[in-house]
């Protein structure tokens, strides 16, 4: 299993590490329930630098990125972030990703922890260009602060004006004292924040600045456990849960970022799934009945007949009722439609919904 720079700062702060795509990674320090709270209405600090990060530079950059992803980058500016995926050739999807526009020739692509060796085989497949690639992940730290008063907890380390950032935008700059500091206005909790990319060697300094800024507006370390429940009342998925090869990008709701403006990898095969429509949908539900619908419990009807599965669920900390996402036939995908999660052998009454589930 590999550490982050910070795995040694977790553990001083009493956390309970567990592995995690190949990272013994914090789970949670004071308790899930405390620590979503914190966001939700607060501010915490994730360190999410078991992500991957990819540089591609030269004149074919573009090029590349439009022919493997699913979302138009042709859209970026400099300084702009965009969602999207990397479909497979066979109706699935290989990750989902940010990709950050540097400059007209300069991209940065952020990449899930456990597909980092899995995306740089697949995009470099296709780099038939000779676009110059580097994976810089191991030298890469990156801190999510994410919650309603991230900007007072961060404004007094950068001249960057926060208040100033549009969503999905980004700026590099000076940071606690350590330069080229790229500061995104993302994040993965449906609470506003930041993400903040820096070169591993500072990360002590960089935690410790921003604990030290943020004391007075109660900052606090979040381990992932926070991380998942605060994702899923947003409806955000995962992949390896909500979407993986399986799964297309129609199917789980994603056509947003999966434009026909452009030719991509099964570009034509997945068109034409969205003009038929897909068989199944990826769903959000909540329950009726008392139960926790968990990954991989079977979605069933009114009669027994199984017409899909959970692929995340929990009891939602801020709504105090269970939730989960999962896909189903899509005769059963209608708003308000009846359906029962198998747990332990039960048939536990639930209902579709509406995402996000949390609303600020």
């Amino acid at each position: 299993m590999k550490n982050t720079a910070l795995t040694e700062k977790h553990i001083s702060l009493g956390a309970k590490i567990v592995p995690f795509a190949g990272y013994n990674m914090p789970v949670q320090y004071e308790g899930i329930n405390a620590e979503h709270a914190a966001v939700r209405n607060g501010v915490g600090v994730f360190d999410v630098s078991h992500m991957g990060e990819f540089i591609l530079k030269g004149d074919k950059a573009l090029d590349l990125i439009q022919r493997v992803t699913s979302n138009d980058a042709s859209k970026l500016v400099d300084g702009k972030v965009q969602y999207s995926c990397l479909p497979n050739e066979h109706g699935g999807i290989v990750d989902d990703l940010l990709v950050y526009r540097i400059d007209e020739k300069t991209y940065m692509l952020v990449v899930n922890a456990s597909n980092i060796q899995k995306d740089w085989d697949w995009i470099s497949r296709f780099n038939t260009e000779g676009v110059d690639m580097k994976d810089i992940s191991d030298r890469t730290s990156l801190l999510a602060v994410q919650g309603p008063k991230a900007i007072q907890a961060l404004q007094s380390l950068t001249e960057v004006d926060l208040s100033s950032m549009e969503y999905y935008s980004f700026k590099k700059g000076t940071f606690a004292g350590v330069d080229n500091v790229l500061i995104s206005a993302t994040g993965y909790t449906g609470a506003s924040g930041f993400e903040i990319y820096f070169d591993a060697v500072h990360s002590e300094q960089i935690w410790d600045a921003i604990f030290e800024a943020g004391a007075e507006v109660g900052i606090k370390p979040i381990g992932l456990g926070a991380r998942d429940t605060l994702r899923l009342e947003m409806g955000f998925c995962l992949y390896g849960n909500d979407i993986d090869d399986t799964t297309s990008p129609i199917e789980a709701g994603l056509g947003w970022i999966t434009k026909f403006s452009k030719k991509f990898t099964n570009s034509v095969a997945l068109k034409e799934q969205k003009e038929k429509g897909p068989e199944r949908k990826l769903v959000g539900f909540e329950m009726i009945e008392r139960g926790i619908p968990r990954h991989d419990y079977a979605i069933i009807d009114a009669e027994g007949n199984t017409i899909g599965k959970v692929t995340s669920g929990t009891q939602s900390p801020s709504l105090q009722k269970a939730i989960g996402l999962g896909y189903v036939k899509t005769d059963f995908s209608a708003l308000g439609t009846e359906i029962f999660i198998s747990i332990r052998n039960t048939a536990v009454k639930a209902k579709i919904v509406k995402v996000p589930f949390y609303k600020a």
